[in-house]
């Protein structure tokens, strides 16, 4: 009890419902750009410009890490589709063996599959962050809002 309290009052502290939901609606949508290693100070930097919930933005974009992975290479292939490119073969194999000759140039070699793979990911974060919010807001509704206690006296 003495940690949840903490963290359930710094979630709340200062937030709506609503902007809880958004923070949580764009935690999850940031966490599942086709780019690793950027979507958590992506989130940040999105809580801090829109002065958003940043605990609740970060914490969804760590909850919502596995499905960075799982989408990864449906927004690949989205990209290839959505731009006319060639389609991207992707097997572990393939990979280990790319990633064997190092990691700069696997990086390089797909950057442009991984252009496309956000432009797929552009397109779909609005109607996802749409839906996501819509889906918040009706759960964080139902859930008391706590009260902001007084500090206990000396």
């Amino acid at each position: 009890m003495r940690v949840i309290r903490p963290v359930k009052q710094q979630l709340w502290q200062g937030v709506t419902p609503r902007t809880l939901a958004l923070s949580l609606a764009l935690g999850v949508v940031i966490s599942v750009m086709p780019v690793l290693g950027v979507t958590t100070a992506i989130a940040l930097g999105v809580s801090v410009a829109f002065r958003l919930n940043h605990v609740a933005m970060v914490a969804a974009n760590y909850l919502a890490y596995p499905a960075q992975i799982l989408l990864f290479i449906p927004f690949f292939q989205a990209g290839a589709w959505l731009t006319g490119g060639p389609p991207v073969p992707f097997s572990l194999e393939q990979i280990q063996s790319e990633l064997s000759g190092g990691i700069w140039p696997t990086v390089v070699r797909y950057a442009e599959a991984n252009a496309r793979a956000v432009g797929a990911w552009l397109l779909l974060a609005p109607v996802a962050t749409w839906v996501l919010y819509a889906v918040f807001v009706r759960l964080l509704a139902r859930l008391p809002v706590p009260r902001q206690e007084a500090p206990p006296a000396p």
